[in-house]
Order: structure tokens, then C-alpha cells, then sequence
């Protein structure tokens, strides 16, 4: 196997491969912004798709992200941005054939009973083909695309300016921890080894749900930049909708996506960080399988803790329990207007979670899951001087917001207070510090920073 370091000469390559990206789209904001021209947003989003699709990498991944956070981006952007998930260009054979050549050897391709010339899907940091193996597994082969560290460090530096020029003109939120999180996580997301143990760790956490299924790896045909698996047959959730599937259905599937995601955070303090449309397939049955593991968050058991608190705290309208919950996350110097903004904030998240009753997860105009309340709150925290979230705020809103967009898709209607209570009744911390543990000693993972 090659050495692929972060090298400086790839760094720069990156540094003016995605000025040649993005530059566009600075100058024509710019002149919108201070000039009064006006630029075809439609058109110019699709040339940015398609050149952030071009580059691969974390760009392509923020802009995945971007795409899912409410009022970030106008609405032609958001459009064309996530089709990014779904959509990716794949790299051609000779790629493919140089890559596995360099994972598994230059006799790789007899390892395999057959391997597919064409990749299944493509995605941000890598590409998967189907193959079979010679005892007759159908399998998906998922292979990183070359130099990814130096285009995570370059483009996390871009990152770093994008940021800062943000907070010039708009001081609601300080971006320092929430830069470190998409740091860490992007770094972790080029080990496909850790990727490896991330979905031992969920087959252990889930072993219970008999309707989310998981690939198992396959060690012998993996290296750090290439992760073999089983392959898992389903359908897109956007064509399962296509086919107008009763609300039975529906209601099925959101229950099991809900479980799929919920059950690790309340019962062993991790979540899946990466909600898109791509990460996961829907069975005839209703059944979830779940594809994706490098975006995985490790929680400190209080944090679990401070969560459920903060649940009771609204639904007891309990300020000082309130106030517990977000200093325990780790928010200082909060004054009562700014409590009063997380609050709102806080009440549209758990909203679903605090009504005996079935509902839609959110009976909104925009179409947008979360956009008019976090207009709203962004308005208020700009008004009131910047706060800085907590590090561990970037994944875990991102996959409320994230299921929460599946669950308005869906129309699902469900009583989400039951189920939100069948997973916290009879909580307990030390408890959870326990199963935690024991779990990731089994699949040789340790916490994160």
C-alpha cells in the first residue's frame, strides 16, 4: 500500500484547484452584494454543483452541509447543492485499476470473482463498486479518492478564511468550535479502518433492531483507504416516495430511521452525524438499512444527560433545569435573553417530543425543515452579540435537522412523544457510562477529543 501524505506540493495543487471552484462565486456575490449587479442564481448554481462535484473532497461535503442548514444559502443553491449527495461524478477504470493496485497489489483483481468496471455511487471522499467474492458474496467495495489528506487540510484552511469573513458581517455565532468539529471528523472520515470498527461498534449497539440492517466488513479485502463490505440491496428514499407508498409505510419507515439513529445516542452516547440521502436505503417492508460510518460522534455520557434535562426542563417549563442543561454542554456567560433565544431554538427541536399526540415532525410554509424558526433565532443571537456552540452542537443539530428534513419528506404521522419516552424511561447515566464502554473496548475505538 502507497503512502499518501498530506503533502505541501498537494496542498497547493488544492489551494488552485478550488480558487478556480469558488472564486466565481465570491466575485458575483461580491458584486451583487456591494455593486447592485445581478447575477443568474439558477445558472450559477448549477456551475458551482459542478464544479465542487469536479473536485471531490471535504468542499463538496461543506457544501452537502450548507445545503441542510436553514437560511445558509438561497433557495436556487440549496437546489442544485443537494443533489451533490446523490449525484456525484465517478472517477473512470484507470483510476479504479491504479487505486486497488495501489490498497491490494497488482494481482487485486483475482481476489475478487468479479468486480464491476462502472462505480454503484459516487460521493465526496470516495466511490463504491460492487464485486463479487470467490464464496459467492455480492459485495460493495468503497475506495477513496487520491491525495484526500492534503485536499482536507488545504480546503479545511479555506474553511477557516470562509469562516472569518462570515463572522465580519455577521457576529450571531463564533465559528472556532464549530471549525474544529468539521476538522476532526473530516480527518477521521479518511481512515476507512476506523470506518471499519465505527460499523462493528453499530452492529453491536443495533443488534436488538430487527429492522435496520447493517454491512458487515470484510477485513482481508480492506486496507486504510479501501473498505470492503457486504452489499445491501434497497431503495432510495426519494423513489420510494416516487411511489406514493401508503402512510403505513410511511409511518414505518420513520419509526425505524428514528430507532436506527436514537437507540446508540440514549443507550451508549454516539450518533450517526451524517443524515443525507445517500447514507441510507429503504427495504419493500419498511426495514432501514443504514451504509455509511465515517461521520460517527462519541458523546461524554453528561452530555446524553444534558439533553434528556433539557427535554424536562421545557416540558416543565423548568428555566434553572434549562440553564443546568446548556452549562453542562458547555455555554458560558449566557444572559436570560439569550437563554430565552436557545429556548426557542431548543422548543422547535424538541417540539415533536412534547406532544401526547400523533403529528407531522413540522407543519411549515417554507418547505424548508427548521428554516422560519431559525431565521428567527439567528436574527435574535446577531441582535444580542455572538455565541459560540459547543463542539459537539455541529453533529448532533446536524442530525436533527437532517432527520428531521427525512421525516417532513415522508409525512410521517406518529405519536413522537411515545416513542422519544420508550427510549428514555428508567435513563441512567452510570449506566450508560458502562454499556459505552464496554462497547467501544469490544470494537477497538476510544473517545474522541
Amino acid at each position: 500500500m502507497t503512502d499518501e501524505r498530506n503533502s505541501l506540493g498537494g496542498r497547493v495543487m488544492r489551494y488552485a484547484r478550488v480558487g478556480r471552484a469558488v472564486g466565481g462565486l465570491a466575485a458575483r456575490v461580491a458584486g451583487q452584494r456591494y455593486l447592485g449587479l445581478k447575477i443568474d442564481r439558477a445558472e450559477h448554481a448549477a456551475e458551482l454543483k459542478a464544479a465542487l462535484g469536479g473536485l471531490k473532497g471535504p468542499l463538496m461535503k461543506v457544501a452537502q452541509i450548507m445545503a441542510t442548514i436553514p437560511d445558509a444559502l438561497p433557495k436556487e443553491y440549496v437546489q442544485e447543492l443537494q443533489q451533490l449527495q446523490a449525484n456525484a461524478p465517478a472517477m473512470g477504470w484507470p483510476f479504479v485499476k491504479r487505486r486497488m493496485a495501489a490498497e491490494l497489489g497488482a494481482g487485486w483483481l483475482a481476489k475478487f470473482k468479479s468486480f464491476e468496471h462502472e462505480a454503484a455511487a459516487a460521493a465526496s471522499l470516495g466511490q463504491v463498486h460492487r464485486a463479487t467474492s470467490h464464496d459467492g458474496e455480492t459485495l460493495a467495495c468503497k475506495l477513496q479518492y487520491p491525495d484526500m489528506a492534503s485536499a482536507v487540510e488545504a480546503d479545511l484552511k479555506q474553511l477557516r478564511i470562509i469562516f472569518s469573513i462570515y463572522e465580519r458581517y455577521d457576529r450571531a455565532i463564533h465559528t472556532r468550535e464549530i471549525h474544529g468539529e468539521i476538522g476532526d471528523r473530516l480527518r477521521e472520515e479518511l481512515d476507512y479502518e476506523l470506518e471499519a470498527r465505527h460499523m462493528s461498534l453499530y452492529r453491536r449497539m443495533l443488534a436488538k433492531e430487527k429492522h435496520v440492517h447493517l454491512p458487515v466488513p470484510r477485513p482481508e479485502l480492506s486496507t486504510r483507504r479501501l473498505l470492503t463490505m457486504s452489499w445491501i440491496d434497497g431503495t432510495p428514499m426519494m423513489q420510494v416516495l416516487d411511489g406514493k407508498p401508503s402512510l403505513e409505510l410511511r409511518n414505518r419507515i420513520a419509526y425505524n430511521m428514528f430507532r436506527a439513529w436514537y437507540v446508540p445516542f440514549y443507550e451508549y452516547g454516539v450518533i450517526h452525524g451524517d443524515p443525507h440521502l445517500g447514507n441510507y436505503t429503504m427495504r419493500p417492508n419498511g426495514d432501514v438499512n443504514l451504509l455509511d460510518f465515517g461521520c460517527i460522534r462519541i458523546f461524554e455520557p453528561k452530555f446524553v444527560q444534558g439533553v434528556i434535562d433539557l427535554y424536562f426542563a421545557l416540558l416543565n417549563d423548568d428555566r434553572d433545569l434549562a440553564v443546568s442543561a446548556y452549562e453542562s454542554w458547555g455555554f458560558k456567560g449566557l444572559s436570560r435573553e439569550v437563554i430565552d433565544v436557545l429556548n426557542r431554538w431548543a422548543h422547535f427541536v424538541y417540539g415533536p417530543l412534547l406532544e401526547d399526540k400523533e403529528r407531522k415532525i413540522q407543519d411549515a410554509a417554507t418547505g424548508v425543515y427548521g428554516r422560519e424558526v431559525a431565521e428567527g433565532v439567528h436574527a435574535e443571537l446577531r441582535r444580542l452579540g455572538p455565541v459560540t456552540p459547543p463542539k459537539e452542537f455541529v453533529f448532533m443539530d446536524r442530525a436533527a435537522i437532517g432527520l428531521g428534513s427525512v421525516f417532513m419528506h415522508l409525512k410521517a404521522e406518529i405519536n413522537w412523544y411515545r416513542l422519544f419516552h420508550e427510549l428514555i424511561t428508567g435513563f441512567d447515566v452510570k449506566a450508560l457510562d458502562r454499556r459505552q464502554k464496554a462497547a467501544l473496548k469490544e470494537s477497538g475505538l476510544k473517545k474522541q477529543r
